[in-house]
């Protein structure tokens, strides 16, 4: 019987020597993965937060921060390779429409009238908001769309005919 006993009270101290040293490997090792700064304190650490669906939004042209109920003017268009995205534009909110405020692409950082868009792609997350990426105005997108110049990179005869070449 005393053998049972010295036998489960090296078992127990066995598995708790097992606990702490895996708590303190996985401590140090969680350190070193996340790269977390010593210095800082837990609590201090920025948090990326996230939006309510409540919240106020800002309107991406104006820049303004927009009221409870107040609406950004888009237009979702159905996806053609029938993929989770879709193509968006999006005219800006009530305040920037109006002439209150100044409307400026957030990718050139071009002046826009009140008539031009900005153009987005709309990604649908499923139990989640609708995420948005902002591609440009007008006109730096038909910046990008313009056709490549014409120059001829290989001439199509060469300047030296093949009878002067095996000749000399």
């Amino acid at each position: 019987m005393r053998d049972y006993l010295q036998i489960l009270i090296f078992i127990v101290l066995g598995i708790v020597l097992l606990w702490i040293g895996y708590s303190l490997l996985m401590g140090q090792w969680m350190k070193v993965r996340h790269q977390i700064n010593p210095g800082v304190p837990e609590g201090k650490k920025k948090k990326r937060k996230s939006r309510a669906a409540g919240d106020p939004m800002i309107c991406p042209v104006c820049l303004a921060k927009l009221a409870n109920g107040e609406l950004i003017q888009t237009q979702a268009f159905p996806s053609l390779t029938g993929g989770s995205d879709k193509q968006m534009h999006i005219q800006g909110c009530l305040l920037c429409l109006g002439g209150e405020r100044s409307r400026c692409c957030p990718v050139c950082s071009a002046k826009l009238n009140p008539k031009e868009k900005l153009i987005a792609r709309m990604f649908d997350r499923p139990f989640n908001r609708h995420h948005v990426h902002i591609l440009g105005c007008d006109q730096c997108r038909n910046h990008k769309r313009r056709p490549p110049a014409t120059v001829e990179r290989f001439p199509k005869e060469s300047p030296i005919s093949p009878s002067r070449m095996s000749g000399a």
